[in-house]
């Protein structure tokens, strides 16, 4: 569904992202961690088309992402708040996004009824802006925003940062659902390897833009990122 060929970014002599090959099945859900400055968010809006490549590509359903605008119209994402529109209620931002993506105010009420345990009471009918919201709330708005429309992707930057534990349970429990059950291709990229390893049926690390590993999640996988971000790999290689 996604295929990535001879992908880099670079900001003058310095490249920040380099993938020679990469594929995303429909249907999976898709791990990418790395430390900070590894190029996972590069590699979203490379994805999202909110920067363009240096040199080679990223094609989703064969559409080239940087060419053509077809592949909005079965993607969604949610990266940071600059996605969100201030100035706007959630429920308002909710109807906003409802009609960009043909669905009208009953199809949405629909949608977010489904999601009140996650909302927690704390995002519908408080009368606020979204500027005025919590940043864990900003984020759960976005999110769930970002499933209005039946999207066939969906590429969501840090979701678990700023939630608290509960609503941390429930999204991994809604993530669980769109791949597993529902067939949406989930992108996802986390610094927490053990939410990350629990929702995603692969993942990619990145180091210093290019990919090092590639691993099919197993029992063994959670324990396998520990050993290699505590930089005991090293070591282990060496004594064997």
């Amino acid at each position: 569904m996604i295929n990535v060929a001879n992908l880099t970014k670079s900001y003058g002599s310095k490249t920040v992202l380099k993938i020679e090959d990469l594929q995303i099945p429909k249907g999976q859900s898709f791990g990418l961690i790395g430390n900070n400055g590894a190029g996972k968010t590069t590699f979203f809006s490379l994805l999202l088309d909110l920067i363009r490549p240096s040199s080679g590509h990223i094609k989703s359903k064969e559409v080239l992402v940087n060419t053509s605008e077809d592949w909005k119209t079965y993607t969604s994402a949610f990266i940071d708040e600059s996605f969100l529109i201030g100035y706007l209620t959630p429920e308002e931002y909710f109807y906003f996004i409802g009609e960009l993506r043909g669905q009208n105010k009953a199809d949405v009420d629909a949608l977010i009824s489904q999601f009140e345990d996650f909302f927690h009471g704390e995002i519908l009918n408080q009368k606020k802006y979204l500027r005025d919201l919590s940043k864990g709330n900003q984020k759960k708005a976005g999110i769930v925003a970002a499933l209005i429309g039946n999207p066939e992707i969906i590429v969501l930057d840090e979701p678990f940062a700023n939630l608290d534990p509960t609503t941390q349970i429930r999204l991994k429990n809604i993530l669980k659902d769109l791949a597993q059950t529902k067939g949406v291709t989930v992108l996802v990229s986390s610094h927490d390897l053990l939410h990350v390893t629990d929702v995603c049926e692969r993942i990619v690390v990145l180091e210093k833009g290019e990919v090092i590993k590639d691993l099919a999640t197993s029992d063994a996988t959670l324990k396998e990122l520990e050993v290699h971000f505590s930089g005991n790999e090293t070591f282990i290689d060496n004594a064997v």
